[in-house]
């Protein structure tokens, strides 16, 4: 896997870089600011991009504006870190390119190595991650279409907001796999979700918790 970094922070980019590298990933290049990032994913044409939210110059949303950007070009996956619990941002981020191959953690989850670079692998390959943090802060706030779940329905989409597949919601509420597969097509019908690939209804159905 072929990775960019974009991270202002020496200390954290460096760390990223050799995190990346020992899990034998390939940090093809690194920058400090958001203005460079375009350029050097033209022309490393990277697997997956790992950026922060806040960048030189501003330090309010250019590292989130540019994966936007370059996402509108291509479906380049991306990984965005951010300090803090931030919705608009998540809610945009998920929104681009009909929010395959995307992530939104919060940095602390970077010190939880396996976690943090299997979320990588997963945005790498088309996965939708998103931080556990984010989705208790959003399920706390839930209202509109959301109320038409059930406590465990909100259950099962919160993990499904996390990133997680069938067999993983199963084992995490300890049921069948029947039982996790009942609960999403229940969710998708009272989301009113049309029946196309599942795969893009669980997208659709994350869109619909983070803007919630």
């Amino acid at each position: 896997m072929r990775v960019v970094i974009a991270e202002d922070d020496v200390l954290l980019r460096e760390g990223l870089a050799g995190l990346i590298s020992r899990f034998g990933h390939e940090v093809v290049a690194s920058v400090g600011d958001a203005a460079a990032l375009p350029d050097v994913v033209r022309e490393h044409r990277p697997d997956v991009v790992v950026t922060d939210v806040r960048m030189p110059p501003g330090f309010s949303d250019e590292g989130l504006r540019a994966a936007v950007a370059l996402r509108a070009e291509s479906p380049l996956p991306v990984l965005v870190l951010s300090q803090y619990v931030e919705q608009t941002y998540a809610a945009e981020l998920l929104e681009s390119g009909d929010g395959a191959g995307v992530g939104y953690l919060l940095k602390d989850r970077v010190g939880e190595v396996a976690e943090f670079v299997d979320a990588l692998t997963r945005v790498a390959s088309g996965g939708t991650v998103v931080d556990p943090e984010v989705v208790r802060q959003l399920l706390r706030r839930r209202r509109g279409p959301l109320q038409r779940l059930t406590p465990r329905e909100l259950e099962v989409l919160g993990l499904i907001a996390e990133g997680r597949s069938n067999a993983s919601i199963a084992r995490e509420l300890v049921v069948t796999d029947a039982a996790v597969a009942k609960h999403i097509a229940s969710i998708f019908a009272k989301l009113d979700l049309p029946p196309t690939s599942d795969g893009h209804r669980r997208v659709l159905a994350v869109l619909t918790y983070l803007d919630a």
